[in-house]
């Protein structure tokens, strides 16, 4: 394999219209040629993210641009290509990264993209594992770290726990050593206090918070408003919410300059040293992504239709490893 390859073609997943997962359709497209900085991955595994399906169904159109679109925004690859000027990654070295904007591109059998935003896997992780953790713990890292200040000694709670972001929320607040309190189905209480949570409890138990009082309410499933925890929160407290809504918005601005409680939306970017400081921990076996299921990609509207249940506990991801050898 040379450093640089001809424009070549490759299967990949596509939406040619807005819909659920019935619209979605294995296309031959190009695969570009990496430019200056960039690498061509053959894909091995891609992970499902309901940011794809947001995506899908147009909820971002001006910023995703129209379809055809290939969904996905995270990936392990083994490097096959690089692009003039590009050192490392090496040819042949197997990388995860989080792809950037709102377009995606993860869903394909050869990807381009910059080389600075992939990282080495680390030994010991395989290739569907590794591709379900990057937008996952970014986003959980970012939130909890950065907008939650979350330290030694603070209190969280995790609503939402036992999916893909929460996994990771519930294993970053406790190294960076908060108390952790969990919200779950009753089926996954064992699991989130398996991962570090000190309290699981269920959130069908309308009163199962109490009169507790916490710094940081991370809302991973999106289907809580700061209004109704506000009683939780503490004086100088901080309400996270994943999703995007004109509500959480309008809460983020509007609690902006608070000396009190606050709204805040993570909204995840790629990050040498938070990506840097995630790989550290994997290779430490100290945080430990959890995959729910994996499908072959070809059955990617069967993986997608079970993401949308909201029910997966942890990731969803598609291996690649069965298709067919192709050019890189």
């Amino acid at each position: 394999m040379r450093d640089l390859q001809a424009t070549t073609t490759c299967r990949a997943l596509r939406f040619p219209s807005w819909g659920g997962p019935e619209v979605l359709r294995i296309e031959t497209v190009t695969a570009p040629l990496p430019r200056p900085g960039e690498v061509r991955l053959r894909t091995l595994a891609a992970a499902l993210n309901p940011k794809d399906v947001m995506v899908r169904k147009g909820r971002f159109r001006a910023a995703s641009g129209r379809p055809p679109i290939v969904p996905g925004f995270d990936i392990c690859g083994e490097v096959v290509a690089r692009g003039p000027g590009v050192q490392e990654p090496a040819i042949g070295d197997r990388v995860f990264a989080m792809l950037p904007g709102m377009r995606g591109g993860a869903m394909s059998e050869l990807v381009t993209l910059t080389a600075g935003r992939t990282a080495r896997v680390p030994a010991g992780l395989d290739d569907t594992t590794a591709a379900a953790t990057p937008l996952a713990a970014l986003t959980a890292l970012q939130a909890l770290r950065n907008l939650g200040r979350v330290e030694h000694g603070r209190s969280v709670v995790i609503n939402g726990a036992s999916g893909g972001v929460g996994t990771f929320a519930i294993q970053i607040a406790a190294l960076l050593g908060a108390q952790v309190t969990t919200l779950s189905s009753d089926r996954n209480r064992e699991l989130c206090r398996q991962l570090g949570a000190h309290q699981a409890l269920d959130y069908a138990d309308r009163e199962a918070l109490g009169e507790l009082e916490f710094d940081v309410f991370f809302d991973v499933f999106g289907n809580r408003r700061m209004r109704q925890i506000r009683k939780w929160l503490a004086p100088d407290g901080v309400y996270i919410t994943t999703v995007p809504s004109a509500r959480a918005v309008v809460s983020h601005l509007a609690t902006s300059v608070s000396l009190g409680r606050r709204s805040r939306l993570v909204v995840v970017r790629h990050d040498d040293q938070d990506l840097a400081w995630i790989v550290a921990r994997l290779a430490e076996q100290r945080l430990h992504p959890v995959v729910d299921q994996v499908y072959p990609w070809t059955e990617a509207q069967a993986a997608y239709r079970q993401l949308e249940t909201k029910h997966a506990r942890g990731k969803i991801v598609l291996s690649f490893t069965d298709a067919p050898g192709i050019s890189p």
